[in-house]
């Protein structure tokens, strides 16, 4: 299964969704989706944006567990 820690990365930085919005140029609504853990599949153009924006790696806010 895979998990989306974006919540818990924006607490750490201290970035509000809408805030992440504005320096990634992405809908709020889609990253209140990824915020909320409800995607179902991953645009790389989208993580990209992300990655860039809060100066990370995918896997800091992407989780692999097994069921």
């Amino acid at each position: 299964m895979i998990i989306l820690t974006l919540d818990k990365l924006l607490d750490e930085k201290n970035i509000t969704r809408y805030e992440l919005a504005k320096r990634t140029g992405i809908k709020f609504q889609i990253i209140d989706n990824y915020y909320k853990n409800r995607v179902v599949r991953y645009d790389s153009y989208i993580l990209d944006k992300i990655c860039s924006a809060l100066d990370c790696q995918v896997e800091d806010f992407i989780e692999y567990r097994k069921e």
